[in-house]
This record gives C-alpha cells, structure tokens and sequence, in this order.
C-alpha cells in the first residue's frame, strides 16, 4: 500500500530514541510485522529530524525506519564541535555500517532497505555491511565536481570552497550558520568534503590509499538511482556516474521532476520535505 497525494498517514505505531557505536538515532516501527527494515543515511549537515516526516510515512506503510545523527553531529555530537576528528569517510563508512548493523539487530528477520541522501549513497560500496542488502535506492546522491553545479548556484559553491577555508581554520569548525549553511559541522568533514569537490572523480582519487576500494560486487540488490531534475548540488549528470560503482546491481534510473508533481520545485533536499510529500510514493515505487 502506497499513499496518494493529499492523503493523510498514520503516525508510526511506536517510535523509540536508540543508541549504538557513539550515534544517536530514532527507530520507527509500523504496526504489525515490518515489510521492511529501512536505513535512512542522510545528508551532510542535515540532521535526523528533518527525515522525521518521510520516517513516519514509511512507518505508515508498513517499513521500520532508522534514522540517525552521524558522529559528533546533532544528536550524535557529545563536546564542542571543534574538538572533533570526524571526517566525511568516517560518516559515509563506518558510521553508516554501524548503522546497517544496528537496524539488523533491533528489526530481525525481515528484508533490510537503505535509502541514502546525498552522502547517503554516495559510499555504499566502501563498506561491507552492504552485503546481503534486500534494496537500495539513492536519491541526489553521486560524485559531484565544483563544474557540474549550474549557474549561478555554481558560484556560492566556489564561495563556500574557497572563501570559507579561513573561517574554519581559525575557529576549528564550519561555523554553518555564520557562513549560510546551516549546520555546524567538525573541520574533518569540511576539509575532507572540499577535496573531494574539487577532484575530478571526488573520493575515488583517493581509493586504495587513504580510503578502502571500493568494491563494485557488495551491493547486489536491485538499486534505484534518483536525480532531482532542479538539483543544483548535485545534478542529475553527477548522480548517474554513481551507477558505474555498483557495477552488479540491477539499476534504474528515475528523475524527479517538480511539474510532474504540482510542484514549483524539490532541490536537492526538498525530496524528503514533508511539504513534498507527494513525491514520496515514487522514491520506493
């Protein structure tokens, strides 16, 4: 069962504050035995509340959703933001298989899903815990360079790469709301997440030294690959080149279009907006 547009949801039938690892996180549970247990990765710098609405719409249909604060972020963050180490790797690797990990042992014996936002899904094959995943699907998520973001937003992100590094050297952290962001964010993941914009092929330059390999045979699942046609963060064409990494995954491919929707726009994180949640249905369709 799937809700159409304008139909009102349940709430899911419980949700519980979990921990594990050194992540905070948030279990949602249908009613009844799950369809489904479903990881949610997010993006960076969004914390877990903002998945809240699409958590407790996939908890009306049925699935049991984790969502979660990566480490010494939002719910997650345990001292001051510019003591902390985290990277961008530790985020999208470790984090997100102690995750994987933990959703196997609090909802056993049904199929495991993973939709990742973004950084979400951009590191699925870095992590073994991936194995023996039922499905994945990706929304805005793929190795992206300073050159594919579209005019003008291209040049709040040259901004953001260059013209921000001095802030977060001297304070130790991205102070996000001072420089428009948003969220404040540990200087590991700022720095980390620059170099990879500004390399062409983004984190694989640095596969097999300073980051595992990734493996293109770990995710098997069927896998659907979502870009958001009025993304400018992550374009469509960056989101495609992240089929080349799951090499033996069936894949689609599917783009979301606001107009088809009676939407004015969805943007890079507005898919999981409970404003948008029209879209929803399509996302795991």
């Amino acid at each position: 069962m799937t809700a159409m547009a304008g139909e009102v949801w349940p709430d899911a039938a419980g949700v519980e504050d979990v921990g594990f690892a050194t992540l905070s996180g948030r279990l949602f549970r249908p009613a009844g035995r799950p369809r489904a247990a479903v990881v949610l990765h997010g993006a960076v710098g969004v914390p877990m509340g903002y998945y809240r609405a699409f958590a407790e719409w996939l908890a009306g249909q049925g699935f049991a959703c984790l969502t979660y604060d990566y480490r010494d972020f939002g719910a997650s963050a345990k001292g001051a933001m510019r003591a902390s180490r985290a990277t961008m790797a530790d985020w999208g690797i470790a984090d997100q298989a102690a995750a994987l990990s933990a959703l196997r042992a609090a909802v056993p014996g049904v199929p495991v899903w993973v939709v990742g936002h973004s950084l979400g899904g951009l590191m699925l094959g870095c992590h073994a815990g991936m194995a023996g995943v039922d499905r994945v699907i990706t929304v805005a998520s793929g190795p992206v360079h300073l050159t594919d973001h579209p005019w003008p937003y291209r040049a709040l992100a040259a901004f953001f790469w260059f013209g921000v590094p001095a802030v977060v050297a001297a304070l130790g952290f991205l102070p996000g709301r001072m420089v428009g962001f948003g969220s404040d964010l540990p200087a590991g993941v700022y720095w980390q997440w620059r170099r990879w914009c500004l390399t062409r092929g983004s984190y694989l330059a640095e596969a097999g030294r300073s980051l595992p390999m990734p493996d293109v045979g770990v995710v098997q699942a069927p896998m659907t690959v979502i870009a958001v046609a009025d993304d400018p963060v992550v374009p469509p064409a960056a989101v495609w080149r992240l089929m080349a990494l799951h090499g033996q995954a069936p894949k689609r491919q599917r783009v979301l279009r606001a107009g088809d929707f009676g939407l004015t726009r969805i943007g890079h994180l507005g898919a999981f907006a409970r404003r948008n949640s029209v879209v929803w249905p399509q996302i795991i369709a």
